[in-house]
């Protein structure tokens, strides 16, 4: 049988750990076939101190249109979309298509507060994408952006902002709270319903790319069949694994393991409660 189609549209991160990269990585591991759009070349130049080394509208397009007619996609997985002009033509995209299935990771803030999408985008993402998206996916930093910086300090926050957050348009939002101190908690809604998920905080500095990694396992997920409650719960799992045998090669923040679930049989017990 032929694995299902996803199609990640996102930047690529020369480091491996996070982007196009972790979202491939994770595709492969849970029998995805993955393909990809780059908005986006995240690397900085020595030189110029140059971060983001953006795409044009061509090229963007032209991948899109490739991955769409050489092998078609049973959903659609977006990360760092990074200015008005990519948001407009992906969601222009998204909308000329049947595909039912769209993951949205808002990424804004990267894991060392980086920034990943320009100021002036930020309306753009919310009229343009977020109305298209079965579900988002923002961490704490990203929801209170896109909630016009109202600070979130508890899991209380964290479920007003999924409630408000779901007014923007897409059918479910998963707020992140992997800032907050203690267990790793995680807020769904779904326009009726709050679900907790909650996993024990793994004691690690090398987390890059765990966001990316997270929504990548949602959207693997999602195109295999599964709920998005279901799909949540096993992604949360997976990505606790992937986070607890991180590692690094250099005295730089290093990668979540990708494959620790598969190498090190291993699947942690994740708490669900709905309130």
């Amino acid at each position: 049988m032929k694995p299902p189609r996803l199609l990640t549209i996102a930047g690529s991160a020369a480091g491996g750990s996070a982007g196009i990269q972790a979202d491939l990585k994770t595709f492969q591991e849970l029998n995805v076939y993955g393909m990809s759009v780059i908005t986006a070349i995240v690397a900085r130049n020595p030189d110029t101190g140059k971060n983001v080394h953006a795409q044009t509208m061509d090229a963007i397009e032209a991948q899109f249109s490739t991955a769409k007619k050489q092998v078609g996609f049973d959903g659609v997985k977006t990360g760092m979309l990074f200015s008005i002009e990519v948001i407009e033509k992906v969601a222009q995209l998204l909308q000329q298509t049947d595909v039912k299935k769209v993951i949205v990771d808002p990424v804004m803030v990267g894991k060392l507060d980086s920034k990943l999408l320009k100021d002036d985008a930020i309306e753009a993402l919310k009229t343009k994408l977020l109305p298209l998206a079965t579900i988002i996916t923002p961490n704490m930093p990203e929801a209170s952006i896109l909630l016009g910086g109202r600070v979130l300090n508890n899991v209380e926050d964290l479920k007003q902002a999924a409630i408000d957050l779901h007014d923007l348009g897409p059918k479910y939002v998963l707020v992140k709270g992997g800032r907050l101190e203690g267990p790793a908690v995680d807020v769904l809604y779904d326009g009726h319903q709050l679900t907790i998920f909650e996993a024990p905080r793994i004691d690690t500095i090398n987390t890059s790319g765990a966001g990316c990694t997270y929504s990548a396992a949602i959207a693997a997920n999602v195109v295999k069949g599964k709920s998005i409650h279901e799909a949540v719960l096993l992604s949360k799992s997976f990505v606790t694994t992937a986070i607890e045998h991180g590692f690094t090669y250099t005295e730089m923040v290093g990668p979540t393991y990708h494959a620790a679930e598969r190498l090190k049989g291993e699947a942690h017990a994740i708490t669900v409660r709905h309130v």
